[in-house]
């Protein structure tokens, strides 16, 4: 489509996307505050669900659903580390794995009026400013790792705003994934930025949407001495894919 021509429509794109976004949302949480009233593992995994329920059917209505390559080993679970582009990623997330999971997250997300108190149901909130916040989102992430759920981490932290493929990654997951000796799966959004912007809310546009669940990388028998290498590893792994799949 004529720049020109994509530009004139964008803005009327942007209200629709915001308008079903309000609504939808809007339809689906008086029943989240009654299931969240329960704070147990169950109703988490019952909001995870209608969660992911809702996802699916937004992203259908506003253009831009999510086609999976790949997918979840099954049997075991894993520390999820996806890239982080755009807006759009925490929801794409939900399409892309098809399994209960629960992010990591800022805290500050839980003061947002709605959107927060959903959040805050099934995210793990985390201040990165605070040793003490770090060090307890730790201990509780390798607790539902061992008995809930499967974690997910953006390991960049913030959206890549980089000339590089992908910015450096934080330490935690691959911290986590070796004090439990539990595999990571790295899981790739090739098209969400050209999807939904990082650079301006308004900046949305519908088409093509992938997730890429990349194979498994084991951590059988690592110490934290191999974190730096597991590290960039994984960090090398997603990058080329991304080459890859943009190129395509």
């Amino acid at each position: 489509m004529p720049g020109m021509l994509k530009r004139f429509l964008q803005p009327f794109f942007a209200a629709w996307v915001l308008v079903t976004f309000a609504v939808t949302v809007l339809a689906v949480f008086p029943l989240i505050v009654v299931i969240g009233l329960r704070n147990s593992a169950p109703a988490r995994k019952t909001i995870h669900a209608i969660i992911s329920n809702w996802a699916h059917v937004w992203l259908w209505i506003i253009g831009m659903p999510v086609t999976v390559i790949g997918g979840k080993p099954s049997g075991r679970r894993h520390v999820i580390v996806a890239n982080h582009i755009s807006y759009l990623d925490t929801i794409a997330l939900f399409p892309a794995v098809k399994t209960y999971f629960r992010p990591l997250g800022k805290k500050e997300m839980v003061h947002i009026p709605v959107i927060g108190f959903i959040y805050k149901q099934i995210v793990i909130l985390v201040d990165r400013s605070s040793l003490v916040s770090r060090t307890r989102s730790m201990r509780l992430m390798w607790r539902i790792l061992r008995t809930e759920a499967d974690i997910i981490i953006f390991p960049e932290g913030t959206f890549n705003e980089t000339a590089e493929v992908m910015k450096e990654f934080y330490d935690g997951a691959f911290r986590l994934a070796i004090t439990a000796q539990t595999p990571l799966l790295p899981v790739i959004f090739p098209d969400t930025v050209d999807r939904w912007h990082y650079s301006g809310w308004w900046k949305l546009w519908p088409g093509r949407n992938r997730a890429i669940c990349l194979p498994e990388v084991p951590v059988d028998g690592l110490t934290l001495e191999h974190l730096p290498a597991l590290k960039e590893q994984v960090r090398t792994l997603m990058g080329q894919a991304l080459l890859q799949y943009r190129r395509s």
